[in-house]
């Protein structure tokens, strides 16, 4: 049954004239009674008994009108709840992002989002890159901020389950305290702190951001393993020894520490990426937060 002849059959129910509702609808006459007719035969039943002047609902009309109102006034809204889920007027933005991007990037983000689009539904999740891309691919997030050190997309994720798109590119800096002897330095190389308690994650180095340190040609000796980062930028303000921070954390950093850029055949760089369901429709909250995500990054 097509839902526009409940709509003419509702009009000519309320002004008692195919005329009058052909007035209303845009329709000529004679259009007005084809489609009513259609209706009744698929209905299998007169709707309207036809008087000399105008119309008057049948029994079987007047039961049809309250269903035919409800059907109309369902549909309508239904396209209101469609169009306010595109004009993001409504709906909901589930948002993955590992820890650093959930310093001050993503937050950001967020905030210029909620301000623009207040009646959307906001959920963040953190998590490791790779727990991020499992709990996208099961459909609890719509997009996941993910990082790897891996030249490019191809070499870290399955980019055959996965649409990712580069968002930025995140260097490694040193974490000093403000009375070091380098912290006055424009940029430092990794050997200069070969002799430097070091702070890390953890102690195995192929996990770590200070496997740079091999690379420069030493063994870092690490005094204290954390994994937290204020814990971590807590022992570097203390003076207990340095540590590497990406550039994404350092926006969180406190005062009392100075961030040294490293020699570029020293630098770690971290790649940036936005994830989302290869094949799956981006939905309207997605396309409009990753406007306010970009803008954040200057890309």
């Amino acid at each position: 049954m097509d839902m526009a002849w409940l709509d003419v059959f509702r009009t000519v129910a309320h002004l008692g004239s195919f005329t009058a509702a052909g007035e209303r609808l845009g329709f000529t006459q004679s259009a007005i009674s084809r489609q009513i007719a259609t209706l009744e035969a698929e209905l299998g039943t007169p709707l309207f008994d036809r008087l000399a002047r105008g119309v008057r609902l049948t029994e079987h009309g007047r039961a049809l009108l309250p269903h035919a109102e409800a059907l109309l006034e369902r549909l309508d809204t239904t396209r209101r709840d469609l169009a306010a889920l595109t004009e993001l007027n409504a709906g909901r933005l589930r948002v993955g992002a590992f820890d650093s991007a959930n310093a001050e990037l993503v937050p950001s983000a967020l905030a210029a989002f909620r301000a623009a689009h207040p009646q959307v539904e906001i959920g963040l999740t953190e998590g490791l890159s790779a727990h991020l891309l499992d709990r996208l691919a099961d459909g609890a997030i719509d997009l996941a901020v993910v990082a790897t050190y891996a030249s490019t997309a191809e070499d870290a994720y399955d980019t055959e389950q996965f649409d990712l798109r580069p968002l930025l590119d995140d260097p490694v800096l040193v974490a000093l305290p403000r009375g070091h002897r380098l912290a006055r330095r424009r940029r430092v190389r990794l050997l200069e702190l070969a002799d430097e308690p070091w702070i890390a994650a953890r102690r195995e180095l192929g996990s770590t951001l200070l496997a740079a340190c091999v690379r420069s040609g030493f063994q870092p000796r690490i005094e204290y393993a954390i994994g937290a980062w204020t814990a971590k930028l807590g022992l570097v303000a203390a003076g207990m020894g340095p540590t590497l921070i990406p550039s994404l954390a350092a926006r969180a950093a406190r005062p009392d520490i100075v961030l040294v850029p490293l020699h570029p055949d020293d630098t770690p760089v971290r790649h940036v990426y936005t994830a989302t369901r290869r094949g799956q429709r981006v939905t309207p909250a997605v396309t409009g937060f990753l406007r306010f995500l970009r803008a954040g990054t200057g890309n």
